[in-house]
């Protein structure tokens, strides 16, 4: 009821009043079950009286209010801002939106026809996905980055497979590398010859095309990993103290600091993912390889003074949340910005702005504590020990264990 939630009587009499008079005290209670505090509430339904007076004035009905929203919208735009707190403002714009989005859950408003996505626009790029997924067990992360790349090529060429010529798929490929750095170039090619295996695997393009693609010229592991000392990784994670949503930022931060693990593994990490009983979680990372890792006393009890005092009680089988209503489970994007918040509070200008560089960090930590490169890649989960090795640059000592001998005669 509108009562509950807001102690105005004038406004509480103005939105009985407009054309959606009817669905305000379940949309005031509508917003109170997604966990919006009780004065955003109350400033929601106050800037949304607003529109409601707007639409009344013009004529446009409950069953308008998408349109509606547009034209308000487009006049808010090009009008005189007036400094009437009755007047249709921002937040009235915003109030709307949410207000819109209520209805569409109550079934009022039938939800907007979505955009084509690339799959449905180009249907041999959905059978792309479902096979890689199928045979190659690539994610959802990893498909996302190849679909983005492969738009393109399938734009500039189209999506006949026999008319795909070597000399076409290289300049495309050269054209679309040329305004990005190496990292990002080799990431184009490594999709495109992904496709083409594809085509080949399923008989849609002679085999071994892939081949035509040219190398990006680069000296595997010639960089120096970028990484935090470990007092910054402290003060990092002693940032979260004292903050509002210091509980959840610090279970986050010392899963990705003192773990290793990824921005998208923490972000999914579920309750069924932790064994209490025998301190360890399971993680599911690249490959959608699912493997246990232990679960230090430091993290276990940070997660649980998460979920008992600062997590909340949202019905969804994530371990973390939003803390802006409507809650929903943390994105990788999330964790990535729960980092450089925790980076920009503890005055730190990392090498990396993002979860990565805890990744990073805690590879070199333990390198530097005495742990073995096979132990490392074995808590980072690396296919390949020359990965690993990547991390052994940090400690001059131990390039001993990689270094190979040099080919010919002995050195004198």
């Amino acid at each position: 009821m509108l009562e509950r939630h807001l102690s105005s009587p004038v406004t509480r009499r103005r939105l009985r009043s407009g054309p959606a008079a009817e669905h305000m005290d379940g949309f005031a209670d509508w917003l109170s079950r997604h966990r919006y505090r009780p004065r955003t509430i109350a400033d929601r339904l106050r800037s949304l009286a607003s529109w409601t007076e707007w639409m009344h004035a013009r004529g446009f009905s409950v069953g308008d209010a998408r349109p509606g929203l547009t034209a308000c919208r487009a006049q808010f735009e090009k009008g005189p801002r007036v400094r009437c707190y009755r007047e249709v403002n921002r937040q009235s714009l915003v109030a709307a939106a949410v207000f819109i989005r209520f209805l569409e859950e109550r079934g009022v408003l039938t939800p907007p026809v979505p955009a084509p996505s690339p799959s449905d626009r180009w249907p041999l790029l959905g059978a792309f996905g479902a096979w890689m997924r199928q045979h190659r067990g690539l994610t959802e992360t990893t498909l996302d980055v190849y679909q983005g790349i492969l738009v393109g090529l399938l734009d500039a060429l189209g999506d006949d497979p026999g008319r795909y010529t070597a000399e076409a798929l290289r300049a495309w490929v050269c054209e679309r590398a040329r305004r990005h750095g190496v990292e990002r170039a080799k990431s184009i090619v490594v999709a495109v010859r992904a496709f083409l295996r594809y085509l080949g695997a399923t008989g849609q393009r002679p085999a071994g095309m892939e081949h035509a693609i040219p190398r990006f010229a680069s000296w595997r592991l010639s960089s120096v990993p970028r990484f935090l000392v470990p007092q910054d990784v402290e003060r990092v994670i002693a940032s979260c103290a004292g903050h509002k949503h210091g509980h959840r930022d610090r279970a986050v931060i010392l899963l990705l600091a003192r773990l290793g693990l990824r921005a998208g593994e923490v972000a999914r990490l579920r309750f069924a993912d932790i064994d209490w009983g025998n301190g360890r979680i399971a993680v599911c990372g690249k490959g959608r390889r699912e493997e246990w890792l232990p679960l230090p006393q430091e993290v276990g009890t940070a997660l649980l003074c998460y979920v008992q005092q600062g997590r909340p009680p949202l019905n969804v089988p994530e371990v973390f949340t939003t803390v802006v209503a409507p809650c929903r489970p943390l994105s990788r994007a999330s964790v990535t910005h729960i980092v450089r918040s925790a980076l920009s509070r503890a005055g730190i200008r990392a090498p990396i702005n993002g979860a990565h560089v805890l990744r990073h960090s805690a590879a070199t930590a333990m390198l530097r504590q005495g742990a073995s490169l096979a132990s490392v890649g074995a808590v980072l989960r690396h296919r390949s020990l020359s990965t690993t090795a990547h991390y052994a640059k940090v400690d001059f000592a131990l390039l001993s264990e990689i270094a190979q001998p040099w080919p010919g005669r002995v050195s004198c």
